[in-house]
C-alpha cells in the first residue's frame, strides 16, 4: 500500500524540490530491493519527462537504481532527446544497455533511440538500431515503423523511407505526415503534392501539420500554382489558419515570386510572432526589397518582438543585396548587443555584403576577427569577391582553404577554375580540372525547374530527354535568332572554357534556365507571367538574354536563383510614358544597352547615368552602354531608343547625377561620382562626400 502511495506523489509532484523529498524518504525506508527499484524508476521518469524535472538528477538518481528496469532506461534515452540541445547521450546509453544485455531493449527502446538519432541527423548510429530492430523481430511494430520512417525522412535518404512507408499496413495521419515532411524537406514538390492527394483517397482528413509541409515543398520547389490550390483547399475545408500556417504562407508566396501576395497575408496577420516577422524579413530580402526589409524589421521592433538569429540574417542579407555596407555594420552591432551570439551564418551574410561592396580587403580582415575557423561558404564568397575584382593573390589563398576544407566538394574545384580561367591562367585551370578527373569528380549541372498545370518540369543544362524536346528546340531556335537580332552580343567570356568561340555561344544557348523559358513560352500564354527556379547562380549573359526576351515577347519572367530572385518586366506595363526598355528588379532603374563600336571598346565597363528627374517623367532617361571611363557620358532623350554623344542636358541646375559602375549582377554598383547638369563634370565619390539629400526625396538609393 506505501508503494503505490508513494507512486501516485510522485505521479503529482509539482516541483522538484519535492521529488528531492520523496527521494529523501525512499532511501531513508528499509524496503525490499524490488520496491526501492521501482519507486526509484518512478523517480528517475518524473525528472527525466517533467516539465518541472531535472535530467541530471534523473540521471543520477538511475546510477544509484539497483538493476534499473526498462521503464527506467526508457525514460532517460527519452529525456535527453527532449532537453532541446543535440546530445548523443541517447545512443550511448542504448549502447550501454545492449552491451549489459539486461533488460532487454523493446519497442519504445528502439522508437525513442530513432527518435534521437534524428534529432542530430547520426544516420550510421540510426542504421544500427534499424539492423537491431531485424534481429529483434520488432519490424512489423507500428511504433518502431513509424520511428524509422521519421528516421529515413529526417536524414533525407527518401529511397529508405518511401521502401519503411511502403511496407506499413495502417498508414495514419503522423505516418503521412512524415512522408510528406520528407518530400518537402527535399524539394520534391510533385512527390509531396502526389502523397496529400493519396492521402485523401485513403481518407485521412490532413492537419495543420500536413498542410504545413504541402506549403512548404511549395515553396522550395516555387511551385506557385498548387501553392495557390493549397491555400483555397485550406480555406474550403475551414481548416484553422494560425500563425503557423500563415507564416508558411507568407514563406511560400515570397519564394514563388509574388512577394505582394506575401505582403497582403502578413499584413492580414492579427497576431505575428518572432517566426512571422522573420519569414516576412527574408522574402523582401531575397527579391532584392533592401528598404523595405529594414522597414519591415524597424516595425518589429516597435511591435516589441525580439528578433531572432534568424531575422539578422534576413536583414544582413537584405544590407548585401542592397549594398548598404554601413547599415549592415549597424545591425550587426545591434544584433550583438541583443545577446545574439553571431554564427557562421551571420559571418556569412557579413563577408558577402563587404564583398558585394568591393570591400574585399575588409572582408578578410574581417574574417581574421572570427572567434572560429571560417567554413567552406565564407571561403567560397572570399574567392568570388577576389575573382570579381581581380585579386589573384587572395583569391588563390581562398581557393587553397577551400579545397583543404572540402577536398571532395565538386562545386569548390568548379570555383577555382573558374577563377583561374578568368585570370587566364590556364595551366592553373587545367591542373584543377585534371585533379577533378583523377578524383572521378564530375560538375554539379545547372538545373531549372518550371511548372506547368500543376506539375513541375526540370531542365538541365544541355539535356534533352524531356518528352517535348523537338518542341522546345524550335521555339529556342526562334528566341536565339530573335534575341540575335535585336543586336544582342553573347557574353562568351562568361563560358570559362578553353574552346572556341562558336562554341562558347553553343554552351550559353543550351544553359537550363533558357531550356525552362523556351518551356514556358510554349505551354504558356501572355500575360500568364513565366516563374522559374535555379539551382545555380544565373550568369550574367542569361541575366541579358532574359531581359530581351521580356521585352520582345511582352512576358513578366521571375528567375529564382541561389541567390535571390530576378524580375523581368515589360516595361510598356509599368513606364508607357518615358520608354519602352526592360525593368528589372536587380537594379531600382530601367535602362537601354547601347553598343558602342567595338574600337571603343577598348575597356568593358558598364555604368549607368541616372537622375532624379525619372520620377516626373520629364529630363532624360537613365542609360547604360560599354564604354571607357574617360569617355563623355551618354544621353537618351525620353521616349527614344538612339542616343547621342555629349548631347545637352535639359534639367534644372539642382538636380545631380549619379554615375554608377556597373561591374555585376545584384546591386554590385560602387558609385564612381556625380555631375552637376550645367558642367558634365564627375565630381569623384570621396568617402567623405556626402551626396545631395534630394536624390533620397527622389526614391533613389546611393549604392
Amino acid at each position: 500500500m506505501e508503494e503505490e502511495r508513494i507512486a501516485r506523489l510522485i505521479e503529482k509532484c509539482p516541483t522538484t524540490r519535492v521529488i528531492r523529498q520523496i527521494h529523501a524518504h525512499v532511501l531513508t525506508r528499509l524496503l525490499p530491493i524490488s520496491t526501492l527499484s521501482f519507486l526509484l524508476s518512478k523517480i528517475v521518469g518524473f525528472c527525466a519527462l517533467s516539465l518541472h524535472g531535472d535530467i541530471d538528477l534523473a540521471r543520477k538518481v538511475f546510477a544509484l537504481t539497483p538493476n534499473p528496469n526498462i521503464f527506467s532506461w526508457n525514460s532517460l534515452i527519452r529525456g535527453y532527446s527532449l532537453i532541446g540541445i543535440q546530445s548523443r547521450m541517447p545512443f550511448s546509453l542504448y549502447k550501454k544497455l545492449v552491451r549489459k544485455g539486461y533488460p532487454s531493449a523493446n519497442t519504445f527502446t528502439l522508437a525513442f533511440v530513432l527518435k534521437a538519432c534524428s534529432n542530430i541527423l547520426a544516420f550510421e548510429e540510426g542504421q544500427q538500431v534499424h539492423a537491431r530492430v531485424f534481429r529483434s523481430g520488432f519490424g512489423s511494430n507500428s511504433f518502431v515503423q513509424t520511428g524509422l520512417l521519421n528516421f529515413y525522412a529526417k536524414c533525407e535518404d527518401i529511397e529508405l523511407a518511401e521502401k519503411v512507408f511502403n511496407e506499413i499496413p495502417e498508414r495514419g495521419l503522423v505516418e503521412w505526415s512524415t512522408m510528406i515532411s520528407g518530400y518537402a524537406t527535399m524539394g520534391l514538390v510533385n512527390e509531396a503534392f502526389g502523397a496529400f492527394r493519396e492521402m485523401q483517397t485513403s481518407k485521412v482528413v490532413p492537419d495543420k501539420v500536413t498542410m504545413v509541409s504541402v506549403i512548404s515543398a511549395c515553396a522550395m520547389a516555387g511551385a506557385l500554382d498548387i501553392g495557390r490550390w493549397v491555400h483555397t483547399y485550406i480555406e474550403k475545408q475551414m481548416i484553422e489558419i494560425d500563425i503557423m500556417i500563415s507564416s508558411a504562407l507568407v514563406n511560400m508566396y515570397a519564394k514563388c515570386g509574388c512577394i505582394e501576395k506575401a505582403k497582403e497575408i502578413f499584413k492580414g496577420m492579427p497576431v505575428k510572432d518572432q517566426k512571422a516577422w522573420s519569414s516576412m524579413i527574408v522574402g523582401l530580402a531575397v527579391h532584392g526589397l533592401s528598404e523595405e526589409a529594414l522597414e519591415a524589421f524597424s516595425r518589429m521592433e516597435e511591435s516589441k518582438v525580439t528578433p531572432s538569429h534568424v531575422t539578422f540574417i534576413g536583414i544582413l542579407s537584405a544590407c548585401a543585396h542592397g549594398g548598404l555596407v554601413s547599415e549592415g555594420r549597424r545591425y550587426w552591432s545591434s544584433m550583438v548587443e541583443l545577446g545574439i551570439e553571431p554564427s557562421l551564418e551571420h559571418y556569412g551574410c557579413m563577408v558577402d555584403l563587404l564583398c558585394r561592396a568591393g570591400l574585399v580587403d575588409d572582408a578578410c580582415s574581417f574574417v581574421q576577427t572570427m572567434p572560429f575557423s571560417p567554413n567552406p561558404v565564407i571561403w567560397r564568397t572570399l574567392l568570388i569577391g577576389c575573382q570579381k575584382n581581380k585579386m589573384f593573390h587572395k583569391g588563390e589563398i581562398a581557393g587553397e582553404q577551400l579545397l583543404a576544407l572540402e577536398p571532395t566538394n565538386t562545386e569548390n574545384y568548379i570555383l577555382l577554375s573558374n577563377f583561374y580561367a578568368s585570370a587566364s591562367q590556364w595551366d592553373k585551370m587545367s591542373h584543377v580540372r585534371k585533379t577533378m578527373k583523377e578524383k572521378g569528380m564530375k560538375a554539379v549541372p545547372g538545373c531549372t525547374s518550371i511548372e506547368i498545370d500543376g506539375l513541375v518540369h526540370e531542365f538541365v543544362m544541355g539535356d534533352w530527354h524531356h518528352p517535348e524536346a523537338k518542341e522546345i528546340r524550335q521555339v529556342l531556335r526562334v528566341i536565339s535568332e530573335r534575341v540575335s537580332d535585336s543586336g544582342h552580343e553573347p557574353h562568351i567570356s562568361d563560358v570559362l572554357h578553353n574552346v572556341a568561340d562558336e562554341e562558347k555561344g553553343i554552351y550559353l544557348c543550351e544553359h537550363s534556365e533558357r531550356l525552362a523559358i523556351a518551356y514556358g513560352l510554349l505551354k504558356t500564354k501572355s500575360p500568364a507571367p513565366i516563374r522559374i527556379v535555379k539551382n545555380l547562380r544565373v550568369c550574367i549573359d542569361c541575366h541579358e538574354v532574359t531581359k530581351i526576351i521580356s521585352k520582345i515577347y511582352e512576358r513578366e519572367i521571375i528567375v529564382r536563383d541561389r541567390v535571390r530572385f530576378h524580375k523581368f518586366v515589360n516595361e510598356n506595363e509599368l513606364f508607357s510614358t518615358v520608354t519602352r526598355g526592360v525593368v528589372t528588379s536587380c537594379g531600382r532603374h530601367p535602362w537601354v544597352r547601347w553598343k558602342l563600336p567595338a574600337a571603343s571598346r577598348d575597356v568593358r565597363l558598364t555604368y549607368v547615368v541616372m537622375h532624379a528627374a525619372l520620377i516626373g517623367g520629364g529630363g532624360r532617361m537613365p542609360f547604360a552602354h560599354d564604354e571607357v571611363l574617360s569617355h563623355t557620358p551618354a544621353y537618351v532623350n525620353a521616349g527614344q531608343l538612339n542616343a547621342t554623344e555629349g548631347n545637352g542636358l535639359n534639367v534644372e541646375n539642382d538636380v545631380w547625377i549619379m554615375v554608377v559602375a556597373r561591374l555585376g549582377l545584384e546591386n554590385e554598383h560602387p558609385v564612381l561620382g556625380y555631375v552637376r547638369p550645367e558642367t558634365e563634370q564627375l565630381v569623384p565619390n570621396y568617402l567623405a562626400y556626402e551626396p545631395p539629400t534630394h536624390m533620397y526625396d527622389a526614391g533613389y538609393t546611393v549604392m
